[in-house]
Order: structure tokens, then sequence, then C-alpha cells
């Protein structure tokens, strides 16, 4: 017989995955967020042995109050919440959720290239309001997707997903920079001479939307500079659907009102949800969504279904599916 251990949900899960860790362990729900949740949150850390949850910052001093933590099971794939090098030191086993959210986000990363490229929520708007009264004119033209050249940053799952439906879809030459090339063969064979590794700096002056990808690091936290806009084909689209912080906000919307690049869709941001005061937040060449990549009933409950099965192998000694390597940090 297992032994029962105590389990902390520190983010709701749905009530299928509840039930499987109430089955086996000792379960405590308590948001930290929730004022009203905080004292059991608080009184629960000391005995966890599993943590499980999503978007809320596991610090090394958080961590000093867990001294039984065993596995902590992250409701993302982004591990930019958790201590890595304290969780490595003490031995504690990161899990999270790649593969199953790829196509979503995906998804939302072309969605949102094709809302910014054509003005879509702009132009409902307009409808939405009442102002159509007229066949439009030049001056609420978009731009065309189909046959544009597309730049991403970053071509792990995501990026390589993204490329999928640029390059077999839309008609549109792809080019991607990442440390080192992809073996497109083995992982989209599809993609083979219609995905090309570039140098950042041609791949920049190159093309037409520039998606960025990218995991958020020490190496690409404040990635895309002023330097970076400023190389960009006069025109361009950028799109972020990766992290915030990898985007210098400031150099952003400069490029925006002083340089020449022509629109934005984000899906992300520096802090989340976007300040009130952010301007960013009305921008007329702004397309913003509040960090839905991954936000649909299908893929959260699949995320949840892994991360609750990550747990639950890791308490049990097991080896998850989805391990998180801290060594690195």
């Amino acid at each position: 017989m297992s032994i029962r251990k105590k389990v902390l949900v520190f983010r709701e899960l749905p009530a299928d995955q509840l039930a499987r860790l109430q089955a086996e362990h000792d379960v405590t729900v308590a948001n930290p967020k929730l004022p009203e949740q905080r004292a059991a949150f608080d009184a629960a850390l000391p005995t966890a042995q599993g943590l499980i949850g999503s978007s809320y910052p596991i610090t090394p001093e958080l961590l000093a109050r867990a001294p039984r933590l065993e596995v902590i099971s992250s409701v993302s794939v982004g591990v930019d919440n958790y201590a890595l090098a304290t969780l490595h030191q003490r031995g504690i086993t990161l899990c999270h959720t790649p593969g199953v959210l790829t196509e979503t986000t995906a998804d939302t990363i072309f969605a949102l290239t094709m809302a910014t490229s054509r003005r879509i929520v702009e132009l409902a708007q307009l409808v939405r309001e009442g102002r159509w009264t007229k066949n439009i004119g030049e001056d609420l033209f978009g731009y065309d997707v189909y046959g544009k050249t597309l730049g991403i940053l970053g071509f792990g799952r995501i990026g390589q997903a993204v490329a999928r439906r640029a390059a077999l879809g839309f008609g549109m030459p792809v080019l991607y920079h990442s440390r080192n090339p992809v073996n497109l063969r083995a992982s989209e064979p599809a993609l083979t001479g219609k995905a090309v590794h570039t140098p950042l700096d041609t791949l920049l002056a190159r093309a037409d939307i520039v998606v960025a990808t990218l995991p958020l690091s020490d190496e690409t936290r404040g990635f895309m500079d002023a330097q970076k806009f400023a190389q960009m084909k006069p025109g361009a689209i950028f799109i972020n659907g990766g992290r915030g912080a990898t985007v210098q906000e400031d150099a952003l919307l400069n490029a925006l009102d002083q340089g020449t690049l022509r629109t934005a869709g984000l899906d992300v941001f520096a802090t989340e949800p976007l300040p009130m005061d952010s301007p960013l937040r009305t921008h007329p060449r702004v397309t913003a969504l509040p960090h839905i990549g991954s936000a649909t009933f299908e893929t959260r409950h699949a995320m949840a279904v892994l991360a609750t099965s990550n747990l639950l192998q890791g308490l049990a000694g097991g080896t998850p599916a989805a391990v998180f390597d801290t060594s690195g940090a």
C-alpha cells in the first residue's frame, strides 16, 4: 500500500484531477493569491511534500518554509516563476507540461499575426460602435499575410508549429534563429527546405513579420532591445507569444512611435496583468491579448492531466513524464 503524502494545490485544478490526487494523498487546496486562502497556504507549506499549480512565484524564501518538499508540478511550460538553483541544490524535482499546449499556442500566435496584419480587432470595433457607415477606404486597409516572409525567434516546439502553419498553409518563406540549426527531417519533415536557419541580423532585415517564441532566461531577458528593433525591415510587424520580459517594452514603444515598426501583436508582457497605465494597453498600433496562448478548455485540461500525472509519479518515487532539468541553473 502506497504512503499518503501531503500535497498543496496552489492554483485550482479541474475536479477530476483533484479527485485523482485526493484518492492517493492528503490534499490542501489554497491559492496564495486570494487573501482569504493565504493563511491556509502558509499553514500547509511546512508539511507539504508535493506542490502543484502555476502563476505564483516559488522563491528561495518560500522554499525555505517547505523543508519536506519533494516534487513541484507546474501546470505550465515556462518555469521562470521557480527558483531553479535552489530546487537543484535541494534535489527537489520540478515538472512542467510541454507538448500538450504546442498547437493551441501556435494557433494563438498565428491568429494574433492575422489580427495584427489585417487590423481585425480594430475593424470589428468599428462595426460594434456603429461607425461603419460607408465602404472602408485605404485608411482602414490592412496588409497581406499570405506569401510574406516570416522570421521566428526561438525554434522549439511552438516555433516549429507556427512555421508549419505559415509555410504549409500560407505559402510564407520562413527564416528562424536559434542557437543551432534544427534537424527538421527528424522533428518536422514537412518543413525541410521551407524553414531556414538564419543569422539574427539577416532575419531582422528580411522578415516582414517577426514572431518571438523565446523562453525566458538570463540570456533572453530584454533580448529585443532598441538596436534589434532598429534592424527590422521598415514596415515590419512584431509578434510576441513567448515571454513578455524578453522584450524591452520602452524600446518597442519607441520603435512604434519613432521608428519604422508598423504594428505589434502581444500576448505576453513584462508585468501581467498589464498595468492600467501601460501605454501598450491603448496604443493604436498594438493588438494586445491577456496571455491567452494556451487558454482553451481542451488544452488547459490536458495540461492539468499531465501535471497531475507528473506529481503522482514523482511522489511515488518514479520518473515523471515531463521533468525540467534544473542542473543548468
